[in-house]
This record gives C-alpha cells, structure tokens and sequence, in this order.
C-alpha cells in the first residue's frame, strides 16, 4: 500500500474506477466566463468515460465543449473519520453522433432535476487519482 505525504492512501487507478463506477453523484469542475466552477451532478459510466446529461442552454453545456474538467467522486463518514476521495482529469465533449447518442439514450442515466436534459456530455479519462484515510482510528486532536 502506498502512503502519499500527508499520510492518505494512494488509491490505484482500477480501484479508482471500481468507485467511479458505484457513486451516483459526482462534482464537475470547469471554467465558466473565466472563473473556477464547481456544479454537483448525477452521472453514468459508460465504456470507461463519465456521461453527463444536461440542457443544451446551459452553463455547464457551454463551458464544457472540448474543454478539459475535473470530475470528482467522495464518500466519507465523519464519525469513524474515514473516506475517500477519486478525481478524474479529461477532456469534455458534446456527443453529437446519431448512434452514439442512441446508445446514451438507453443506459439508466436519469436526471435528477425537474427540467428537460437532452444534452450529453462525455468525459475521456486522462488522469485518475484517488486518496483514502488510512482505516486504523485517527488520533484526536486536542484543544
């Protein structure tokens, strides 16, 4: 097992993909009008790529076209102090192809949001990182 220096354990990527694989909600990370955003939302592996659906006309439709994000995953539990957490580098793209689109259409990607979410976007995994608190009992700090 490896320990990176602040003492978390460096995840491999087939255990990062295994996680990617089990979370239904993820955070993306782009650039929107030149500035840092970060917009929680609910996704589907698919042929290793994280999918997306969104609405055509909105801000994370615009700001992801051929653009590079990070997308994160995490669970933790604060209680016992422990977790973990899988981020994903890679460049978005609009899929646009008739029987791609088709094939996204029929897996059970579901929006979470009351408006319509026609728009899919796809993520090509560059780089996959992931880090977990050891599992032993954290120390308690002291005040």
């Amino acid at each position: 097992m490896d320990i990176d220096d602040g003492g978390l354990e460096i995840l491999d990527s087939e255990e990062c993909r295994i996680l990617l694989a089990k979370t239904p909600l993820g955070r993306i990370v782009f650039t929107d009008r030149a500035l840092p955003a970060v917009q929680p939302v609910n996704y589907i592996v698919a042929e290793g790529d994280v999918i997306i659906r969104t609405s055509p006309t909105s801000r994370l439709a615009h700001a992801t076209r051929d653009a590079v994000v990070a997308f994160e995953i995490d669970d933790f539990d604060a209680t016992s102090h422990t977790g973990w957490s899988v981020v994903v580098i890679g460049k978005a793209r609009a899929v646009s192809d008739p029987a791609e689109l088709t094939a996204l259409r029929a897996l059970p990607l579901r929006p979470w949001a009351p408006c319509e979410r026609h728009y899919y976007i796809r993520i090509r995994p560059q780089l996959i990182t992931g880090r977990r608190t050891p599992t032993h009992t954290p120390v308690q700090a002291t005040r």
